[in-house]
Formats: C-alpha cells, sequence, structure tokens
C-alpha cells in the first residue's frame, strides 16, 4: 500500500502549538492520520517519540533564525 501525501501548506501565524499555545514551526502529519502542530520548543522536546509515528514532519523552525530583508513589503514581513 502506498500513501500519497498532499504537499502541506507554509504555516503561517493563525497556526498554534497543540501543546501551548505558541506559534507553530512544525507539522506532524500522523500514521493514523492525524495532525499535530508544535512550536520549536515542543516539537525538539518532543522529537523521538513523533519520530515513532509520524507519516511525514512539516518543519519550518529555520524561519526562527532567517531575517526579512528591509525592502520586504510589509505583507511579507
Amino acid at each position: 500500500m502506498t500513501t500519497v501525501l498532499t504537499p502541506a501548506s507554509p504555516l503561517t501565524a493563525a497556526d498554534r502549538c497543540d501543546r501551548c499555545g505558541a506559534q507553530a514551526y512544525l507539522r506532524v502529519v500522523l500514521m493514523s492520520g492525524g495532525e499535530l502542530l508544535f512550536c520549536a520548543h515542543h516539537g525538539r522536546k518532543f522529537e523521538p517519540e513523533l519520530k515513532k509515528i509520524a507519516a511525514e514532519i512539516q518543519d519550518e523552525t529555520e524561519r526562527l533564525t532567517t531575517t526579512t530583508p528591509q525592502s520586504a513589503s510589509e505583507e511579507e514581513r
């Protein structure tokens, strides 16, 4: 049986950590079909266990260390 996963949409400020309510930077698609969202802190904390039950992990934590160029429009910031 092959599972085809559709490309995940980027996480936004509206996506919140299921553990603490902070902005989510990780989306974990479970093998059982559900989905969990985590902030960077809780994503790191639970990473070993999540890898055991995840079909896919979308990690956008690199956004925490990238800077937005000054020439970016207000909408892009």
